[in-house]
């Protein structure tokens, strides 16, 4: 007996029972739009009280705030087009227009960090007279915007790379926001002018931190790498250990978009094993135990393959089934991964 069969559980909503991935796709970018608006309007501001007040963290942070609001244009962009459903050529739809969205969040946080670090040493060898009154002023404001955006966009659901990656961004730029307010103090009560800078490579140090983090997980997923949490060769043995199972390969464990784990192996069960109850016991261990509700399983009798024909020379089981065999195999008792 054979099997191909395809675990897709449409019958619950979010957790492990089901393909609902997020919380009201409408109410993330109501939230999105609203911090959209803060953001922008303060931006404006800061940039004019910038030049007025020859601070570089005011315009820093106002940069840094220009990449906020790309980043939120980006997220509500992806989450629309993450929405459409799957067609032609596109079979899992545009699910990872949100990874791509986080990626490029990631890349211009480590983009403008260069340009500000640059800015920032060329400005502590030969710092300009810094208006530290108004600077203080400015970025007292901003750390209460960028606090009210930050609640908005916890609201929204953070599951999603792209929204996480708006977070972070208005993240960092509140903590940036509360150096520049120390440094604007600093220069106001002491003089000392490379606050300004000091405080502008600390908001470097921060947007290289968040911008490493994107970039990482975006690029996890477009490698096609399995979950952070989720060990393959512990799956693999996980799998191989339920009666009848005897052996497990081409194992493959990888995330279509942020949340949404897939995993497709080929099983081979003793002759007298069940397919079809195995197939059904290891979807429900995989979704109990791992949160993968997406999963392909070939199910098949180990003896089936001594009939099948393989390639030329083969050498066992997996060379009969499979001519391009992928990874591990997995077999009970010791084995080598």
């Amino acid at each position: 007996m054979t099997g191909h069969d395809h675990a897709h559980d449409d019958t619950g909503h979010g957790g492990h029972g089901g393909h609902s991935h997020g919380v009201a796709a409408d109410a993330d970018r109501r939230w999105l739009a609203i911090a959209l608006g803060l953001i922008g309007a303060f931006m404006a501001v800061e940039v004019i009280v910038g030049i007025m007040a020859d601070s570089l963290a005011l315009i820093s942070d106002a940069a840094h705030m220009l990449t906020d609001a790309v980043s939120i244009v980006l997220a509500l962009i992806a989450m629309r087009l993450a929405a459409r459903p799957a067609r032609g050529g596109f079979t899992y739809g545009l699910k990872r227009a949100e990874i791509l969205s986080a990626q490029a969040n990631g890349l211009t946080l480590l983009l403008l960090a260069v340009w500000l670090a640059y800015e920032a040493v060329r400005r502590l060898m030969d710092p300009p007279a810094v208006q530290g009154g108004l600077v203080l002023v400015t970025a007292l404001a901003g750390i209460v915007v960028n606090v009210a955006a930050a609640w908005c966009i916890s609201k929204a659901n953070r599951s999603s790379l792209a929204v996480e990656g708006a977070y972070q961004h208005i993240l960092n730029d509140l903590f940036a926001f509360i150096g520049t307010a120390a440094a604007g103090l600093i220069v106001l009560t002491t003089g000392f002018r490379q606050a300004d800078a000091i405080a502008t490579l600390v908001v470097v140090v921060l947007m290289v931190r968040a911008g490493y983090g994107l970039v990482r997980e975006s690029g996890r997923i477009f490698l096609e790498a399995a979950p952070a949490h989720v060990d393959p060769d512990a799956v693999g043995d996980r799998l191989v250990g339920h009666p009848p199972v005897t052996e497990v390969h081409d194992l493959h464990i990888w995330t279509i978009t942020s949340g949404q784990a897939a995993l497709s192996a080929h099983v081979l069960v003793e002759p007298a094993g069940d397919c079809h109850a195995v197939r059904r016991d290891l979807e429900r261990l995989l979704a109990g135990e791992y949160g993968i509700t997406h999963t392909t399983l070939q199910v098949d009798h180990v003896q089936d393959t001594l009939l099948t024909v393989g390639r030329a020379g083969g050498e066992g089981p997996r060379d009969a089934h499979c001519a391009d065999a992928h990874g591990p195999v997995h077999r009970q008792g010791p084995h080598e991964h």
